[in-house]
């Protein structure tokens, strides 16, 4: 039918949604551990780079993709490198394509009821 359904991770991202997880005294504490983590951990510093890109460098990259050139078992992160440049880096999901294929079947078969 011409869908295309892929999995995006944006990263790290601090919004209200994520403040309301913890009190605000330990969001103080967790931050400039979170800010020493950013440099090893390529998904994490998305959420320090100053541009709104580098939190959706997937979603953005993805709209530009055509869909029936990419990988469906895959997720594609938004990372940034130590230096702030944004890149998205496809990484293969250990799902099962036997149980995919069922799943999918079985979603077929409800839509027709």
């Amino acid at each position: 039918q011409g869908l295309y359904s892929s999995v995006v991770c944006p990263g790290l991202v601090m919004s209200n949604m994520t403040y309301r997880i913890l009190p605000v005294f330990l969001w103080k504490l967790l931050m400039p551990i979170m800010w020493l983590v950013s440099g090893w951990i390529p998904s994490a510093t998305a959420v320090f780079v100053k541009a709104p890109l580098g939190r959706f460098a997937s979603s953005v990259w993805l709209f530009k993709q055509k869909p029936e050139y990419l990988d469906s078992l895959v997720k594609y992160h938004s990372c940034t490198s130590g230096l702030g440049k944004c890149y998205v880096e496809p990484r293969k999901m250990d799902v099962d394509e036997d149980t995919a294929e069922k799943l999918y079947q079985k979603l077929m078969e409800l839509e027709e009821q």
